[in-house]
């Protein structure tokens, strides 16, 4: 067995992604270091980590300096600075990539949020990011709106790797995993070929508890309580088993037989948002082969150092995770309100960040000027 919880997620085939990026865990080493330290294979970002590093600190100062005496607008820097990241650190990941065939080694990087209805939108700047970035191991993330779904496709049929965001409901990841496979089936259409296109289905976890953990207690009932933090692994759970029953049709098997890559689920708001709760639960619970958890640096350090990886917690608990799903209905909480209400405010906080990251780069600009 391995030395440590971290690597035992990686022996059981769990890919540990790391949901942070800035200039300084680039610069200092940090982020390669958790390459051999931390057995971390890849990066997630989003405008809230992105407003978080332009905001502190001075390793972007230089770069504010040149675009500014440039002229550039805001909106152009903030592009600037953000695929300079991605690209740096795509090039640290670089090994990794060609290592595990491209599987892992990657960076996702986030098309702008108030493109999230706007399909036509979407997959014009998501073709701007994957020039720009310029790297093969780069990924574009596209989150998981009705509109976005057509982006999805088009961007996988121009042969570009797509990380697939903001997914809660089950549905709506039947609906992911269907047009990515419209997607290659138009890649290999075109000739292109289908090995080098990657993809990820994002489906997000803590947040799924935090809204419905607040009608628990409202309800107050002992059956309600008992339900407590609970529905966010279930419903990551019945996920896998939508993955795993997508991947087994013909449809799919004819795809991958011409060399395509399955979109591996990937567990995203694991950072667990309950003090009283473990702080690995939705790493150690959500435990299975083929696929990714991406984890706030909180969490990659807790499980380092205390996860209990017991092996795969997901296959086989399909009937119990329905069980969840059926309580709750039965308590009168909606799962289709809820997944709807959770996409609509995750793209909403992502606008939030997006307009601090403008502002901060906004100031910076006219501070150097």
């Amino acid at each position: 067995m391995s030395a440590t919880p971290t690597a035992q997620l990686s022996d059981l085939g769990v890919s540990i992604w790391l949901d942070d990026l800035s200039r300084d865990r680039i610069t200092s080493g940090g982020l390669a270091a958790l390459i051999t330290e931390r057995d971390v294979v890849g990066v997630t970002t989003n405008p809230t980590i992105f407003a978080a590093a332009l905001a502190t600190g001075t390793t972007y100062d230089d770069q504010v300096r040149e675009l500014a005496a440039a002229g550039v607008d805001v909106t152009r820097a903030v592009f600037e600075i953000t695929t300079d990241d991605v690209a740096a650190a795509s090039d640290i990941f670089a090994s990794v990539y060609g290592s595990t065939g491209g599987q892992d080694g990657r960076v996702s990087i986030e098309v702008e949020p108030g493109l999230a209805h706007d399909a036509a939108g979407t997959i014009a700047q998501a073709q701007q990011l994957w020039k720009k970035v310029g790297r093969p191991n780069a990924m574009i993330k596209i989150p998981a709106t009705v509109e976005g779904l057509e982006a999805i496709t088009e961007t996988i049929a121009a042969g570009i790797s797509v990380n697939v965001t903001l997914i809660f409901s089950l549905d709506r990841h039947r609906a992911v995993i269907d047009a990515y496979l419209a997607g290659l089936e138009k890649a290999h259409a075109a000739g292109i070929d289908l090995s080098t296109i990657h993809s990820v289905a994002s489906f997000f976890v803590s947040r799924v508890d935090t809204e419905i953990d607040k009608r628990l207690v409202e309800i107050g009932t002992p059956e309600a309580l008992a339900l407590k933090s609970k529905a966010g692994i279930a419903n990551a759970r019945l996920a896998y088993e939508v993955f795993e029953q997508a991947f087994a049709t013909e449809r799919a098997a004819a795809l991958l037989a011409a060399g395509a890559n399955a979109q591996r689920p990937l567990w995203a708001s694991t950072g667990v948002k309950d003090p009283s709760l473990p702080d690995t639960l939705y790493v150690t619970e959500l435990a299975v082969g083929r696929t990714v958890n991406t984890m706030p640096e909180k969490t990659l350090q807790a499980t380092f150092d205390h996860g209990i990886i017991a092996g795969d917690a997901v296959t086989g608990s399909y009937d119990e995770a329905r069980g969840v799903l059926a309580a709750l209905d039965a308590l009168g909480i909606s799962y289709d309100e809820v997944t709807a209400l959770l996409e609509k405010e995750g793209v909403e906080k992502f606008i939030v960040s997006w307009n601090e990251l403008l502002d901060t780069v906004s100031a910076a600009l006219e501070a150097a000027r």
